[in-house]
C-alpha cells in the first residue's frame, strides 16, 4: 500500500517532473563544483590532484546532507519538486543515504544509469532505478 499520488488520478504531481530532475542535475553539479573549489585551498592544493575522488566525496556529503534535511537537493528546491517515501513522507536520513548510495552507483556504472534514464522516462510515475530500489518518487512540491 502506497500513499504516493496516484500517477492517472493526479498527474499534476508528475507532470514536467522528468525536465525538472535534469535541470535540478545540472544546479546541483555547479554547486558541488563550486564547493569542490571552496574545499581545495584546505587541501593545500592537493585535491587537484585526486579532483574526481574530492567531487565525489563532496557531492556525496552534499546530497546526503540536503536530502535528509528537506528531501531535496538544492537544485530540487529550485525547481520546485522533492524526493517522497513510499509512504508519501519525506526522506529520513538512512534513507536519503542509501538513495545517495544507489545515485553514486547508477553513476558509476553507465549501464545503471542508462537502466534509471529509460525506467525514468518510460514507467508512470518517472522513477528511476534507485528510486524503483527504495519506493521513492519524485514529485512537484506544490502540486
Amino acid at each position: 500500500m502506497t500513499a504516493l499520488p496516484d500517477p492517472d488520478t493526479q498527474f499534476e504531481f508528475y507532470s514536467g517532473v522528468m525536465p525538472k530532475r535534469l535541470i535540478a542535475w545540472l544546479i546541483d553539479s555547479v554547486l558541488i563544483f563550486a564547493l569542490c573549489l571552496l574545499v581545495l585551498p584546505f587541501t593545500a592544493f592537493l585535491g587537484l590532484f585526486v579532483w574526481p575522488v574530492l567531487y565525489l566525496v563532496v557531492g556525496f556529503v552534499y546530497r546526503v546532507a540536503t536530502l535528509s534535511n528537506g528531501s531535496a537537493t538544492l537544485g530540487m528546491r529550485f525547481c520546485g519538486i522533492e524526493l517522497r517515501e513510499h509512504d508519501g513522507g519525506r526522506l529520513d536520513g538512512s534513507t536519503a543515504l542509501l538513495h545517495t548510495v544507489g545515485y553514486t552507483i547508477s553513476m558509476a556504472v553507465f549501464v545503471l544509469q542508462l537502466i534509471s534514464i529509460l525506467l525514468m522516462l518510460t514507467t508512470a510515475r518517472g522513477q528511476g532505478l534507485t528510486d524503483h530500489l527504495l519506493g521513492t518518487v519524485v514529485l512537484k512540491r506544490y502540486a
